[in-house]
């Protein structure tokens, strides 16, 4: 099992991931495989599905706290499934980072205009992978902070 120094995310308590649950959407058994030995090494509850529309399935009957997202599947692909889960309800909700091979701009900023919170590229190591996670967290929480203060009235 992994501790938070381990997997590179010293900095954020492992409370910011423990007990969140994470789907993991990716068709490789191998990356599944090895992104669920990480991430529940954090603490985290997870779940796979092998293409979008699983996914889409699983959202809808439980909506995860983290997806963890693959572009290029069958059946639907990842930016489908993002845009299909943000306008579900509910599907505002999950810090999704997207994990591929598509390293041009344009991909990404795809990603991101359609709801990702943080994009990661393959091949990753664990600790990257962890890191990248953690941050989105971190970075999801800090924007709800920051949303609550500017409501507060002076």
């Amino acid at each position: 099992m992994l501790n938070s120094t381990e997997c590179g995310i010293s900095q954020a308590p492992v409370s910011d991931l423990a007990s969140r649950s994470c789907l993991i959407v990716d068709d490789s058994p191998l990356v599944r495989k090895i992104a669920r030995k990480a991430l529940a090494g954090q603490g985290l509850v997870i779940d796979d599905a092998e293409n979008g529309q699983i996914a889409l399935e699983k959202c809808q009957d439980r909506m995860p706290d983290i997806v963890l997202l693959d572009w290029n599947m069958p059946i639907m692909d990842g930016l489908e499934f993002l845009q299909a889960l943000r306008r579900s309800h509910g599907g505002k909700g999950p810090i999704v980072v997207f994990c591929t091979t598509e390293t041009d701009v344009e991909h990404i900023q795809r990603a991101i205009e359609s709801g990702a919170d943080e994009y990661i590229m393959k091949p990753f190591d664990q600790d990257s992978l962890c890191s990248k996670v953690a941050s989105a967290v971190r970075h999801r929480q800090v924007t709800a902070s920051e949303r609550l203060r500017a409501q507060l009235p002076d």
